[in-house]
């Protein structure tokens, strides 16, 4: 039965209520409040964006490591410069999203005196949605790609057990006044998180996105999560997949070939992620007002395309999720039953008061 067929109701939370509810629950669990605002902002960040699978519904499984010992609350991240416009990073077990946003800090400190820097990251945990840190970079004025390995979530071409992450990978640039653009994308048909989502409210799921664990397809959203999720694109997909396990795995010296721990079935320990952040200039070969000129003309002539039969509108990579973070700035982020149940029962082990919200969005009253 599903969460709508029980009667249950979403609610509506502001940016704020979530931003302190999340510290207050991260910081109870060791980090130091700086940085469980940092891990409690960037898990909002993704609900305003739409993104409800990186959101506060992984606010349980997080503080379920942390208390499993298997993410370090307070590390000390090692830094090393083997090359001028190069960085290597120790994450020391640390949260993906602490040791993500300082990577990507000092590939944008060398890229500003080098023009492009390029930083690899070993022993760092699974780091949320892949769009935070381009946009990170594009606050900074600079282009960025990032990627990253992941826990084995599809199998290699022609394989029926996990082998691959799903391994988002992230592009940004920014634009002029059409925006910037943002890319996020997993090499999964569907975000593996979506999956889970969809088993913890009881919700079928489409053909075509996985396999279970005898390699059948199915339409069970938690035959699914324990299966294995397809590639987009076929073996294009897979293919990307191996590249990312290449440049985030084998080339920083983190765990790769399906060694990295799974984020929600293994807490034997640390998962070990890797990550590799370049960031360079936009002016490298123009003035930034030229680059920022031709985003927009970029932009404009992709809009103004003759549409095909259906299409309302032709959209930029980031577009509809900035203006879904536009509209939920002023109404209020859903959440669902079944999260604010999770959240519930963490509020309680944490000791830290979960918001009321409300039942319709702030803009309605």
């Amino acid at each position: 039965m599903t969460a709508s067929e029980r009667g249950e109701r979403t609610r509506y939370f502001s940016t704020d209520e979530l931003v302190t509810f999340g510290t207050g629950v991260f910081a109870a669990h060791g980090l130091p409040v700086e940085d469980a605002a940092t891990v409690a902002r960037d898990l909002v960040a993704a609900d305003l964006r739409g993104l409800a699978s990186h959101g506060v519904a992984r606010i349980p499984i997080y503080c379920k490591r942390l208390r499993a010992k298997a993410i370090n609350p307070t590390p000390v991240l090692k830094i090393e410069r083997p090359a001028a416009a190069v960085a290597s990073i120790d994450g020391d077990d640390g949260i993906g999203f602490v040791v993500g946003h300082r990577a990507m800090d000092e590939a944008v400190a060398i890229a500003r005196t080098t023009g492009i820097g390029m930083v690899g990251i070993r022993r760092s945990t699974h780091y949320g949605m892949a769009a935070l840190y381009v946009m990170q970079a594009i606050e900074a004025g600079m282009v960025s790609m990032a990627f990253t390995n992941s826990s084995p979530a599809m199998p290699a071409w022609g394989g029926r057990t996990n082998f691959h992450g799903a391994a988002p990978l992230a592009v940004g640039a920014p634009g002029g006044r059409h925006g910037d653009y943002v890319l996020d994308l997993a090499m999964t048909v569907i975000a593996r998180g979506k999956i889970r989502l969809a088993a913890s409210r009881g919700d079928p799921i489409p053909l075509g996105l996985a396999l279970d664990s005898d390699g059948r397809p199915t339409t069970d959203a938690q035959a699914a999560f324990e299966g294995v999720l397809l590639p987009f694109g076929g073996v294009k997909g897979s293919a990307i997949a191996f590249m990312m396990d290449v440049f985030s795995g084998v080339l920083t010296g983190s765990a790769f070939a399906g060694g990295v721990k799974s984020l929600y079935f293994d807490l034997s320990g640390p998962q070990d992620v890797g990550h590799l952040f370049i960031a360079f200039r936009p002016d490298l070969f123009m003035p930034m007002q030229q680059f920022r000129d031709r985003m927009d003309e970029m932009f404009e002539r992709a809009k103004a395309m003759p549409r095909a039969e259906g299409c309302d509108e032709i959209l930029i990579p980031g577009e509809p999720e900035a203006r879904t973070a536009a509209h939920r700035a002023v109404t209020g982020i859903p959440v669902t039953a079944d999260v604010i149940r999770a959240l519930a029962e963490e509020a309680a082990g944490a000791a830290v008061p979960l918001p009321d919200g409300r039942s319709d969005p702030f803009a309605a009253g």
